[in-house]
């Protein structure tokens, strides 16, 4: 008789997105921080009133924080329970401390609810303080940024005791900052509220063992409700999983192969934004001044110097100068900044100025007349040499 295979484990898959993001970062150098979909919820009323991002943020950042939304409004917040590194680690490491012998504790549920409300508190603080000041505040205290950043110069050790004293908690309580303290989970968990995916109980063949609830790593009261609705549900099954009477039907999903559905749902949604950001390479820079004519004209470079929003606000004051080198047919700029070159597009005037003159006021020093000093430009033009093209 042939042996039915069994699809993997959720701890299995948890595993592979870590390994994923981990080797990504590690191996091939890249950069998680650009995938962040918070990060999409702390630029996205900047770049809306603004054009312009925070530094180390780009437009795909939006693009993931859209896949996981609809993600959310479809599978709950499997997001959280599946590709989450942090959860995923704080989940290992309450089951390491269950194997040491430490005893998993609870917390009553009128203090869950209370601690619960914390997550909104910090969403709130985070959101206003980054759209008042433009800056990533809690970047030096994130504990995601902490694994991923490979110790960048804005690091804070703060981040590391902020996540030292995660994985303390995580040994006595399950999942604490996922279930109180997660500004991302805050900011999804109203959509998650509406989500399509649901665990049915059926209570005439329940028993009543309260296993569902015990194992639910969120705490849900699995057992004691008709079906779960709460926001905060990952749609992880471990209730399902755990049910003595599963194969009469006690809980139920919604799908034959629930599990496969909800990685295949999720791999495809989180695929979705990196194609989008291929496809619709957006600018995470926009600054513009007065009217076009009918004739524009632009110029396409690679600029090294250009590694974020404050490089290309320098960019737009070299391109604003008013010396000698003054461009006054420069009408408007949009730029990638990145930490290695980065590629810009200048639109200008040809009647007014032409590629050469914008060149040049990219590269050439800039005299400040009210200081009596010369300005440096930190930009360099990939192929181009203002020595040799004067």
């Amino acid at each position: 008789m042939a042996r039915r295979r069994t699809f993997p484990t959720r701890a299995v898959i948890q595993l592979a997105f870590v390994v994923l993001v981990v080797g990504g970062v590690f191996v091939l150098g890249g950069n998680a921080e650009r995938w962040c979909p918070f990060g999409g919820a702390e630029a996205i009323y900047i770049y809306v009133s603004e054009g312009n991002l925070p530094c180390s943020l780009q437009v795909s950042n939006l693009f993931m924080l859209g896949g996981v939304l609809l993600s959310v409004l479809l599978l709950r917040r499997a997001f959280c329970g599946y590709a989450c590194p942090i959860g995923a680690i704080s989940e290992w490491t309450h089951r390491l401390g269950r194997a040491l012998g430490l005893k998993s504790r609870g917390v009553p549920r009128v203090l869950d609810r209370v601690l619960s409300g914390l997550k909104y508190a910090v969403l709130v603080v985070l959101l206003v303080l980054t759209w008042r000041t433009g800056e990533l505040i809690f970047r030096g205290y994130d504990p995601c940024y902490a694994l991923l950043s490979r110790h960048g110069e804005d690091i804070t050790y703060w981040a590391y005791v902020v996540s030292g004293a995660i994985l303390l908690a995580s040994f006595i309580w399950s999942v604490p900052f996922c279930r109180w303290l997660c500004p991302l989970g805050a900011l999804l968990n109203p959509f998650s509220r509406f989500a399509w995916w649901r665990v049915k109980r059926v209570q005439t063949d329940c028993s009543g063992c309260g296993m569902c609830s015990n194992v639910c790593p969120m705490r849900i009261p699995v057992h004691e409700v008709e079906e779960v609705r709460h926001a905060r549900c990952t749609a992880c099954m471990e209730c399902v999983s755990a049910c003595p009477r599963r194969l009469r039907g006690a809980l139920e999903v919604r799908t034959r192969a629930p599990r496969a559905f909800v990685v295949g749902g999720l791999i495809l949604l989180l695929a979705a934004p990196v194609a989008a950001s291929w496809l619709l390479p957006l600018p995470s820079f926009r600054w513009s001044r007065g009217e076009a004519p009918e004739t524009v004209a632009t110029i396409e470079a690679e600029i090294d110097g250009l590694t974020c929003r404050g490089s290309a606000n320098l960019l737009v004051y070299f391109l604003t100068r008013d010396d000698e080198l003054e461009l006054p047919g420069y009408l408007a700029l949009e730029a990638w900044p990145g930490p290695d070159t980065a590629r810009a597009r200048i639109t200008f005037d040809p009647g007014l100025v032409d590629e050469d003159a914008v060149r040049s006021a990219i590269t050439e020093p800039y005299f400040e007349p009210e200081w009596q000093d010369w300005r440096h430009a930190p930009f360099r033009i990939e192929g181009y040499d203002p020595f040799t093209e004067r």
